[in-house]
């Protein structure tokens, strides 16, 4: 497997342990709709978010949440709608960033960024 899709994984990972301390519960976890794909699907108070996740070892290349394109948030909208078509219980939605940065030393960085819309 390629590094990084391997970064990929530890950060959803990490993600997943990070909302759920936040008092989310996970849904989904790489929910897919034909070649769309939402990591994360959680819900907190009645709110459903639809969850992009961005992991990197530091802020070189910039930060993670800027690698999310308007395209990215196009596919990511797409497979969402399709999400709330399976499950239409779901009345209340926001899209969220959750970007973390592992360095090499020290406790990984995160930055969660609520109601995104590109």
């Amino acid at each position: 497997m390629a590094s990084h899709n391997e970064m990929g994984q530890a950060g959803e990972e990490l993600a997943i342990q990070w909302l759920r301390k936040n008092d989310f519960e996970i849904l989904h976890h790489n929910w897919r709709f034909s070649y769309h794909e939402i990591d994360i699907i959680a819900k907190k108070n009645e709110l459903l978010h639809f969850i992009e996740v961005k992991t990197r070892v530091n802020e070189k290349g910039g930060y993670p949440e800027q690698s999310v394109t308007k395209t990215k948030f196009r596919h990511l909208q797409r497979a969402a709608e399709q999400y709330l078509h399976q499950h239409p219980q779901y009345k209340r939605i926001q899209f969220d960033i959750l970007s973390i940065i592992i360095p090499r030393l020290g406790e990984p960085e995160y930055f969660f960024i609520e109601d995104v819309f590109l």
